[in-house]
Formats: structure tokens, sequence, C-alpha cells
């Protein structure tokens, strides 16, 4: 086991390599960059920034001398290759760099970002979880009545709906015509003098929205694959053996059944339960006006701030291969039969 960790460790690296070296070429050759979108800027009047930004107009009719300084302001005075091992170095060392517009850490940028995808993210994997596991064992049970089959179209119908076309169906109902819930952000603008179970209330109402439009993909997902995994099980020799032995349905189900049938379940928690600190959703966040990670995202890709781009990535990335690595250590675990040797 010690050695397939450290070849899997080992094999992350040429990994990050790959997926940062790519990115950084294909940013060379994305036209209106930091610098244009410097100048651009400068032009109209409005400085350097973090709020909005300009149209692209590129380089034309500027001082040379004034162009080589913006160059020389975010680094575009040195050869690509030597900027890129640059780049490296400093993540080895995991600093993620400062932003062009923001003139702000990366990490700090990140962080701040943070509890607003966390409050999406945590919010729709215990959702997901808890209703959708039980679901599925139901159906498993009740496979081919009538519940199993109108369950089963009421998920697929909400699976097929995508969540940004909800969430506006839901903005445009309850929140336009119905006034029942908040159009946007995540608490009220009065919320810190509120009491603390008026917090928690302002909160759970401006949640509400945003997160059953995210919940619907996980939720099918997961019902179908649990009723799916229990199917199997129940119809395995060791289940009709348990039976003829006079064992009741529900000691069957629960103490033999549930162990084998939730290993696909159980170990994507690793997954699922990392990603939701880090889910966010661009077109929900951008929708619901929420201040995450998925809008900071979009926002420093239009704006070409190379340093949000490529140190977000690189995060994000590392996160994604050591929670990989957990889901497959969660089959040992849970599976003693699986030997990676």
């Amino acid at each position: 086991m010690a050695a397939y960790i450290l070849k899997r460790l080992a094999l992350m690296l040429p990994t990050l390599f790959g997926v940062l070296f790519l990115t950084f070429v294909v940013v060379q050759f994305v036209p209106g960059g930091p610098v244009e979108q410097y100048l651009a800027e400068a032009r109209a009047g409005k400085g350097v920034s973090a709020e909005g930004g300009a149209s692209y107009r590129g380089s034309q009719g500027v001082d040379p001398k004034r162009l080589e300084q913006a160059r020389a302001l975010y680094g575009f005075d040195k050869p690509a290759p030597e900027r890129f091992w640059r780049m490296l170095w400093q993540f080895a060392h995991f600093d993620l760099g400062t932003s062009f517009f923001q003139n702000r850490a990366v990490s700090q940028l990140i962080w701040e970002k943070l509890p607003v995808s966390m409050s999406l993210g945590l919010w729709t994997f215990f959702i997901s979880y808890l209703v959708a596991v039980p679901l599925g064992v139901a159906k498993a049970m009740r496979a081919g009545s009538r519940f199993d089959l109108l369950t089963t179209l009421l998920i697929l119908v909400g699976y097929a709906i995508p969540g940004f076309v909800l969430g506006v169906a839901l903005l445009v109902i309850f929140g336009g015509q119905l006034q029942w819930f908040p159009l946007r952000g995540l608490t009220s603008s009065n919320w810190e003098q509120l009491a603390w179970g008026a917090r928690i209330t302002d909160y759970l109402w401006h949640i509400a929205m945003p997160v059953t439009a995210m919940v619907l993909g996980s939720f099918a997902v997961t019902a179908m694959l649990t009723k799916n995994a229990f199917l199997e099980e129940i119809r395995k020799q060791y289940v009709v053996t348990a039976r003829a032995k006079g064992l009741s349905e529900r000691r069957v189900l629960w103490k033999h059944v549930m162990r084998n049938a939730l290993i696909p379940i159980v170990t994507g928690f690793p997954a699922a339960f990392i990603g939701a600190f880090f889910t966010g959703s661009l077109l929900i966040e951008t929708l619901f006006s929420l201040d995450g990670l998925g809008l900071l995202s979009y926002e420093s890709v239009i704006r070409r701030d190379y340093p949000v781009v490529m140190g977000t990535l690189f995060f994000f990335t590392l996160i994604g291969l050591v929670t990989k690595l957990l889901s497959d250590l969660c089959y040992v675990w849970v599976d003693p039969r699986v030997r990676f040797d």
C-alpha cells in the first residue's frame, strides 16, 4: 500500500506540470491580455480598477515608452519560458501570486470567496446524500412498483432540467411574481444587526433557491446509483442463502446487502465532500449574485487576470488529484478484497 501511495504521489507531479504547461501555452495566444486591458482602461479614464472591465482596443496609438512600462508592470518584458519557470517555482512554494487588477494575493482571494461556494456545496452534498440514498434504497426494495416508476420519472425530469434554467424559473416565479424569496445575495443588508435566530432564518431564506437549483443533478445521480447498487446485490447468491436460513428481510437488507451496496457510494464520499468546499458554480453564482469561487474564476478569465487563473487552476488541480487518491484508498477501507498490488 505504501508503494502504491508513493507511486500515485509521484505521478501527480507530471500531471500538474502538464495541466499548467498547456494552460500557460493557451494563455499566450489569447488576444486582449492584461497589458491591453490596462491600456484600454487608462484611455477610458478608469485607471486600474477591480470593478468592471473596458472593451479590448489593443495597443494602437499608445506611447511605446508607456507600453514598455505596462509590460514591465505585469512581467511581460521577460520571455515566456522564464515566466513559466518562475511561476512553477512560486507554485512549488505554494505562492499563488498576486492579482494583476486587484493587487491582492490569489490565496487571499480564494479564502475570501470560499465561504460562499462552501455554503452552496455543503448544502448540496448533505441534501443529495441524506435524501437520495434512502430514496434509492426504497426504490430498490419496490422495484417495478408504481412508486418506483413515479419517482424515477420525477428524478429523470429533474435531472434533464439544467440548474441555471431551474434557477431562472425560481427567480421569476418565487422571487419576482410571488416575492417569497430574495433575488440576490447570501444574506440581507442588515444581517449584522439581526439576532442569531434571525440570522439563521435570513441565511436559509437566501440560500433556498440557489441550493434547489444546484441539487437536482447530483440528487438524481446518487439516487439512481444507490438503487442500481442495491438491486445488483439483492440478486446475488448470498442474499438467497441468508433468506433461506430464515433471516428477516430487514436483517438481510441492513446487515448484509447494505454493506456491499454502499461501496460505490461510500468511496465517492471524499470527492463529493471535498468538492463541496470548492464547488463554485459559475452560472448559479452569477444568476443569484453570489460572490464565490465560480464568479471569481469567470471574472479573472474575462479580465485576463492570469495570476488568478493559473493560481486557482494549480490549487484546484492539486485538490482534485489528492481527492482521487483518497477515493481509491476508500475502496481498500470499505472492501478488503481490493488489493492495489
